[in-house]
């Protein structure tokens, strides 16, 4: 099972637990949730727990990233969207945070699971329909026809515009999850040919005399460097899966705010 890429991304009951009827069973998706959820919070409380003129490097984190999303929301949605940046914060950081804590040896990736990238693809989306019909009210339905279509071609881009609106949190989700699958196998496999290339390096190195081992240590060097080039490929993959998400999320909310 060690070797297998895939069997990383098995949920398994931790602590089994029944409450009314109710089977509230601690999985390690639910532990690692709460692991990120807690890092999240320290860190921001740690942050602003003693603000001062001259931040210190937790305030100076928590400031500068504050600041980031709140550019990004204002240039991406206008500054009609920034009442929603604590969500998109929220968003953000929460995507960032499991991705990287997926990164800990023997931890859980949870958004590698469609289960968790499928709900928050479809909040994302209710929370677009609900502001959409807030703000603009049924005319937020003219998305569907673009103006300026000709009525001929109607029946055509209607059906079209519907699919594609409706296959957002879909999209949101898969790509994510698509992504910390992807980069996690690779990353395993890497590891596992790294281990075999070293038993095989000290295997025959073994019978090697001191003139002959130089020709073994690129074979036992190589592989170090890779897992260490996929390892920092992933952590940008993991910040940047993050950011994508947010900046879709806020892509929506513009089309709900302003129109399409």
């Amino acid at each position: 099972m060690a070797l297998n890429p895939l069997h990383q991304f098995k949920v398994e009951a931790l602590y089994p637990l029944y409450i009314g009827g109710l089977d509230l069973t601690i999985t390690n998706q639910a532990l690692w949730t709460g692991v990120a959820t807690a890092t999240i919070l320290a860190i921001f409380m740690a942050g602003v727990a003693r603000m001062a003129i001259v931040p210190g490097r937790l305030q100076g984190f928590v400031e500068v990233t504050v600041e980031f999303i709140r550019n990004l929301t204002r240039d991406t949605a206008g500054k009609a969207a920034l009442p929603f940046l604590p969500l998109v914060l929220t968003t953000f950081l929460f995507i960032a945070t499991l991705n990287l804590v997926g990164m800990i040896p023997h931890s859980f990736t949870v958004t590698s699971q469609f289960t968790t990238t499928a709900f928050m693809g479809l909040m994302v989306f209710l929370l677009v329909m609900g502001v959409g019909v807030y703000t603009q009210g049924l005319h937020f339905f003219a998305m569907f026809l673009p103006a300026g279509t000709p009525w001929w071609l109607a029946p055509l881009i209607v059906p079209l515009e519907i699919i594609s609106f409706l296959a957002r949190p879909l999209t949101l989700a898969v790509r994510l999850a698509a992504n910390m699958v992807a980069g996690h196998v690779l990353l395993k496999i890497f590891a596992g040919f790294c281990v075999m290339l070293l038993g095989l390096a000290g295997a025959e190195s073994s019978g090697l005399s001191w003139s002959n081992i130089s020709v073994l240590s690129p074979m036992a060097v190589l592989p170090f460097a890779l897992l260490i080039a996929i390892t920092a490929l992933e952590v940008f993959v993991a910040l940047l899966q993050a950011y994508i998400f947010t900046v879709l999320t806020l892509v929506y909310l513009n089309d709900a705010l302003h129109g399409h």
